[in-house]
């Protein structure tokens, strides 16, 4: 499968489906982000039941700032709608597949216990 484009209308329904969504926020100024195209066209040709989107932020200002982009590229996953990993910064190919394995690997229900537990947390003060 190959990279999408993503945009402002179809990125929250496309990162809250189920399964694991990669996205790269890129622009076509940015040397890293041009060096880094080729790792992630190339792992999403490997991970076909995987979602690998783009969002070039040139184009899609308004999403670039409402998921807080201040540095680019920016690689976000998340799973089953949940994000999971959020960092800038070009990853190399064994990087990227590390990433993606330890996505695969996560327990969801585990995951969404320790969300409800910090957000509990927070809110008590």
């Amino acid at each position: 499968m190959s990279t999408r484009d993503l945009t402002l209308k179809d990125f929250g329904s496309t990162v809250t489906g189920s399964g694991i969504t990669v996205v790269d926020f890129w622009a076509g100024w940015c040397a890293p982000c041009i060096g880094f195209a080729p790792v992630f066209e190339a792992a999403a040709q490997r991970h076909p039941d995987i979602v690998f989107g783009k969002v070039d932020t040139e184009a899609e200002q308004q999403l670039a700032a409402s998921a807080r982009i201040s540095s680019i590229p920016t690689l976000m996953v998340f799973r089953d709608g949940v994000l999971v990993f959020s960092q800038p910064g070009a990853l190399r190919d064994p990087q990227l597949e590390q990433l993606i394995e330890n996505a695969r690997a996560l327990d969801m229900d585990d995951v969404r216990r320790q969300i409800a537990e910090r957000e509990a947390s927070t809110l008590a003060g």
